[in-house]
């Protein structure tokens, strides 16, 4: 069975060991613990780019590069990587400004908005910079890689 499953088992490896991952990268950026990235979206390497790189290469050396499937996975990972890196993160971006909006109108001209609203917690981590996304690339081809030579 992990013959003929190995694409899927690949992309579920690839994108749990992205997810395993980024604490440790964070750590080593910032000297801090922040095992909740764990769980998160966002961040370095992508999980997203990491599982349908991971799908799309394995697909493509296991039923050929010329076939329709591997056209279909490669579709899906161009339209992830996209999304992760470009509508993601900039609708991050955008709720980090309109947060930053609300508390300088709070702040500046001493304003308080009652609606709940204005008090949620956010995410603000959505998606990713490409360099994440790379990232997410690499491992997802080299946990291809690496289950096509042993399954």
């Amino acid at each position: 069975m992990i013959r003929t499953m190995y694409p899927f088992w690949s992309a579920i490896i690839s994108a749990l060991l992205a997810q395993i991952l980024k604490p440790i990268f964070y750590f080593v950026k910032h000297h801090e613990w922040r095992i909740g990235l764990t769980k998160d979206s966002g961040g370095f390497p992508s999980s997203h780019s990491a599982l349908v790189s991971a799908l799309t290469l394995s697909v493509g050396l296991q039923e050929q590069f010329s076939s329709t499937i591997f056209a279909v996975t490669l579709a899906f990972a161009v339209i992830v990587v996209y999304d992760a890196a470009n509508v993601r993160y900039y609708s991050g971006q955008n709720i980090k400004i309109t947060q930053q909006l609300v508390k300088d109108v709070q702040d500046n001209f001493n304003i308080k908005f009652l609606d709940p609203i204005y008090s949620q917690k956010i995410k603000t981590v959505l998606g990713h910079k490409w360099f994440e996304v790379f990232g997410g690339i690499v491992l997802g081809c080299a946990v291809a890689l690496i289950f096509h030579k042993i399954a």
